[in-house]
């Protein structure tokens, strides 16, 4: 199927009739510009969201790794419930660590709120290498109620799709099943080295919807202000 012919932003952008109060020519001339990047951008997300639909089928599964969930053991096979696709998200909360880290905290708690309705197309678990009832002790404490949790105590599935090292780290995994066969389809490969010049190391698109929403004000995203357990 060829790509549809897009009308250029530029003619997209002048069919904008939007004016506020008291703005000024020279604002309306910067947000007009401002409307045909982004544009442009939605057109991006769209090609990038594309290229990543099209990706072939990944790797197979090699095992149907093990799990402790609030009843007790569960495979990765479990986790789809009866959906085809499983998302699986390596928070930060392994055992060596004191408390939750704050910014998989502030993930979780958006995906939570829309958990509720991304279930009806996929499959979303959380996962940590610390004990459940430590897991589900934070997730009561958080109010997490759409999201299951499950602990990952060997680390296999975390060294296979995460980390080699046992390191602590985060990750979002996509799996799919078809015919019966559980293979990988994507995970965030987005490092601290590919970082560019001047931000916090971020995947692209973001996951957390908090950053999108600052990045519309004035301050943007900031440099020195992080998401926290609590706030005094």
């Amino acid at each position: 199927m060829a790509d549809p012919i897009l009308v250029p932003a530029e003619e997209l952008a002048a069919k904008n009739k939007a004016h506020f109060a008291n703005e000024s020519a020279e604002y309306r001339d910067a947000r007009n510009a401002l409307l045909r990047e982004e544009i442009e951008l939605r057109r991006q997300i769209e090609r990038v969201s594309s290229l990543r639909r099209a990706l072939p089928r990944g790797g197979e599964v090699a095992k149907d790794y093990e799990f402790i969930s609030e009843s007790g053991p569960v495979r990765l096979s479990d986790l789809f419930g009866d959906k085809d696709t499983l998302m699986v998200y390596s928070m930060m909360f392994g055992p060596q660590r004191k408390a939750p880290c704050p910014m998989c905290t502030s993930f979780v708690s958006a995906w939570n709120g829309v958990a509720f309705n991304l279930r009806e197309r996929v499959a979303l678990v959380v996962t940590a290498r610390s004990p459940i009832e430590r897991l589900l002790e934070y997730k009561q404490e958080r109010g997490f109620g759409f999201i299951p949790f499950v602990s990952d105590t060997s680390g296999d599935y975390t060294r296979a799709y995460v980390t080699v090292d046992d390191a602590d780290v985060p990750g979002m995994s996509i799996f799919t099943r078809r015919d019966g066969v559980i293979s990988h389809f994507y995970s965030t490969e987005m490092s601290g080295e590919m970082t560019d010049p001047g931000q916090d190391p971020r995947g692209a698109p973001d996951l957390d919807p908090m950053w999108l929403m600052l990045d519309l004000t004035p301050g943007g995203r900031g440099t020195d202000w992080y998401p926290k357990l609590k706030y005094s």
